[in-house]
């Protein structure tokens, strides 16, 4: 479970902080899908919602909340925006296989791209995209 002390994340590089409605079942969807590691949660003060998670996926950091309508006037969650998540990985076969048997869809299916890559797009329950890939070993 995530340390429940804040911790100071040094500067440096980007990092993508997600929106969402149901942000526990968010990080678990990402530890299912993607091996997500939970470094740190926050609760709202209604005791169920994130206030904030910080999980370390792929080697990286990837910060969270649920939406909270009441800070932004009401109304519905703005979609997810044109962002794709990507995530470079040594096996591209198997990070597909993790994500899709967890619940994420196909949008470009995995396929040997001209760049050298075999890269595909998925997007998971919550309405992002993400990229898997890895580079086509010569053979």
């Amino acid at each position: 479970m995530a340390d429940d002390r804040p911790q100071a994340v040094p500067p440096g590089g980007a990092i993508p902080y997600l929106s969402v409605t149901g942000g526990k079942a968010a990080v678990d969807f990402y530890t299912r899908a993607f091996g997500a590691v939970e470094e740190y949660r926050a609760l709202a003060d209604d005791g169920q919602r994130l206030m904030h998670s910080r999980m370390r996926i792929n080697g990286g950091l990837v910060m969270l909340s649920d939406d909270f309508p009441e800070y932004r006037g009401g109304g519905a969650m703005p979609p997810p925006s044109g962002v794709t998540v990507h995530l470079q990985v040594e096996d591209a076969e198997a990070a597909w296989k993790r994500a899709v048997d967890a619940g994420a869809t196909v949008k470009l299916q995995l396929q040997d791209m001209f760049w050298g890559d075999r890269y595909g797009q998925l997007v998971d329950p919550f309405g992002h995209s993400w990229s898997i890939a890895a580079a086509v070993k010569a053979g």
